[in-house]
């Protein structure tokens, strides 16, 4: 079998980090997306945090997100120095996830980060996918699919709890 070349890179600052970030790395997988998955930290790492920002672009990743709890420097650190898109995920670390949320939010003018909701890596990922989707028609009709799918289980969701009886329920 031919070695695939990830296309997204999922990045946190401590492996205690991946039963968050393995939220991104399950949606990448059901959508067939080549990815990889390393742990480099900004304040105990910065110079391979550096290398792995200049050279990521080079290498074929069309996307990263980046994981951090407390101080949470790692997305902004990596989208300083990349011209790629990063999608921050604050991790709940301490102060319930706010201190990781407000770090990765108040990125200065000219160095965005997209950021999900604390521990909200599943959504990392499908951000991701809808980035990539744009210049893949195969990608988005599995995206419009996925979509679909979403809606049918509400859809699925609301008949079942139609068929729930109470006294004074009146639908």
């Amino acid at each position: 079998m031919e070695k695939m070349e990830a296309k997204v890179s999922i990045i946190m600052g401590s492996t205690s980090d991946l039963s968050v970030m393995e939220g991104a790395a399950k949606i990448l997988d059901e959508f067939e997306i080549p990815f990889e998955i390393n742990a480099l930290s900004a304040h105990r790492t910065p110079e391979e945090v550096e290398k792995f920002a200049k050279g990521a672009k080079d290498r074929g990743i069309e996307v990263i997100i980046a994981g951090a709890g407390m101080a949470a420097h790692l997305p902004g650190v990596i989208a300083a120095m990349t011209p790629l898109p990063v999608i921050g995920v604050p991790i709940r670390a301490s102060l319930d996830g706010w201190d990781s949320m407000l770090a990765i939010l108040q990125m200065p003018p000219g160095i965005p980060v997209a950021t999900v909701a604390i521990n909200g890596a599943r959504n990392a990922g499908i951000l991701a996918v809808q980035m990539m989707a744009l210049g893949n028609p195969d990608l988005m009709a599995k995206f419009v699919s996925f979509k679909e799918e979403l809606k049918e289980k509400i859809v699925k969701a609301n008949k079942d709890l139609s068929e729930i009886k109470f006294k004074f329920k009146t639908n």
